[in-house]
């Protein structure tokens, strides 16, 4: 993720989520505390903390990506200015830059061994942007 986005920052509550369901957070990712928790409860009458936490973050550090997935969340922070990307962008990415052969194959993967499913017309749509 390092090597398509650069330094991630997270902050206290997505961290938390994190460790809920892994026992170790990689390396390339750093904590930041948000500076302005009152910023962060106004967000978080609109969308969880952990995606309030990061919008407000993000525009503390003017952030160039918000990696967000959560549909709320994006609507929140797009309306704040932030440019967001999900998952299926960082992957996107990844294949542009050649970073992984298949775009297709680690969305499989994905659904098979993570769960994480997307619609066949958005993942369709999606990998004929990188010409597969």
């Amino acid at each position: 993720m390092a090597r398509i986005l650069g330094e991630v920052l997270i902050p206290a509550a997505v961290q938390d989520e994190l460790l809920r369901t892994h026992a170790i957070l990689p390396a390339w990712i750093k904590v930041q505390r948000v500076g302005d928790p009152a910023q962060v409860q106004t967000y978080a009458q609109k969308v969880d903390l952990g995606e309030a936490e990061a919008i407000a973050l993000a525009e503390e550090l003017h952030a160039d990506y918000l990696l967000m997935d959560e549909r709320k969340g994006r609507r929140l922070a797009q309306t704040r200015d932030l440019r967001v990307v999900g998952l299926l962008g960082v992957i996107l990415i990844a294949k542009r830059r050649g970073l992984i052969s298949s775009a297709r194959d680690l969305l499989s993967q994905l659904d098979e061994k993570a769960g994480i499913y997307l619609s066949n017309n958005l993942k369709n749509t999606a990998l004929k942007t990188v010409g597969e």
